[in-house]
């Protein structure tokens, strides 16, 4: 018997779950496009997993299972592979935080995750997609798109480009963070709350998932990526931006969650940016969307003419109703 059945809602790789003779497993095929070295991959996991294994050993990540070669990915030719990760017995995933209690048990996880990795060195981890957050790097690249641009997508996207131009600010506020000497930490980088394995009650974490971005980062990529993607009642694939909110009640639960794991190894100069971190991470995936649009739909998978546009679209309108509420 063999069956699979797609699953998920990533943007990057396809993912099925396999069901066999000999049980249940999740297969993905891997897009080496946007990964085009996952030896590096395996070089963090690997990295991550002996550290691990000194100061938490009861903590486990999920990492795909060997082939027969030993190797955690089988090519079927030059350019597409596929890895299986084992399926967790009752494990569930969703896309949207609908209690507070599911923000804060996956904020936990993930600020589990960085504090059981604080100690790492850095530099013992390579960046798996380089400059993935740099905000001022991917400012730059939207400026490049835009100019590189089609005179049709320019058109088409000439208010999300206005509304992102406003907000350009943003860059330099990063860049002086970085500049006072801002930590660089072992962080998961793409903490949307379906990167989490809850039970089947949907109130327990069981595991933090796709780690292809588990490298060196600076606090607020986990943390502002998940102001971003929990608070709103509706997801980012949303075209009626009247629908988007900021729940409080949501917000306040990602941010306790991650500083109850997260609180007492903060500096001072992180704990002084908390207020800035969901407007950092929104701002960089509006960018990161537009930008896709601008150069013709290459990254990110789409399903429609316009959709990367709708997603910026979106950003945008979050971004502005996170920045009413930040006291500079």
């Amino acid at each position: 018997m063999l069956a699979a059945t797609p699953i998920g809602s990533g943007h990057i790789h396809h993912t099925y779950k396999l069901v066999t003779g000999q049980g249940a497993y999740i297969a993905q095929q891997f897009n080496t496009r946007v990964f085009q070295h996952p030896d590096l991959i395996h070089h963090n996991l690997r990295t991550a997993q002996r550290l691990l294994s000194r100061s938490a050993p009861a903590y486990s990540l999920l990492v795909p299972l060997p082939n027969q070669q030993g190797e955690w990915l089988t090519y079927e030719d030059a350019t597409q592979g596929w890895r299986l990760f084992p399926f967790l017995d009752g494990s569930r995933t969703i896309d949207v935080a609908d209690t507070p209690h599911q923000a804060f048990a996956a904020a936990q996880a993930f600020g589990r995750l960085t504090k059981y990795l604080r100690k790492a060195d850095v530099a013992h981890f390579q960046e798996t997609i380089p400059r993935f957050h740099d905000l001022a790097f991917r400012y730059g690249q939207f400026e490049q798109a835009f100019h590189q641009a089609s005179h049709e997508r320019v058109a088409q996207a000439h208010r999300v480009v206005e509304a992102l131009r406003s907000f350009s600010f943003l860059v330099t506020d990063y860049e002086q963070a970085v500049a006072k000497g801002l930590p660089l930490r072992i962080t998961h980088n793409d903490t949307k709350i379906n990167n989490v394995l809850f039970d089947e009650s949907l109130t327990r974490v069981l595991a933090p998932i796709d780690l292809d971005t588990l490298m060196p980062g600076y606090f607020f990529y986990d943390l502002g990526d998940m102001l971003r993607t929990y608070v709103s009642p509706v997801g980012e694939e949303e075209k009626d931006v009247t629908l988007i909110s900021v729940r409080q009640p949501f917000y306040q639960a990602v941010l306790h969650g991650y500083l109850s794991e997260m609180g007492d190894v903060l500096t001072p100069l992180e704990r002084s940016l908390l207020p800035k971190a969901g407007l950092f991470m929104t701002y960089i995936m509006a960018l990161r969307f537009a930008t896709d649009f601008l150069q013709g739909d290459t990254y990110f998978h789409t399903h429609y003419a316009d959709q990367n546009l709708v997603r910026a679209a979106y950003q945008i309108a979050l971004l502005r109703l996170l920045q009413r509420q930040v006291s500079w």
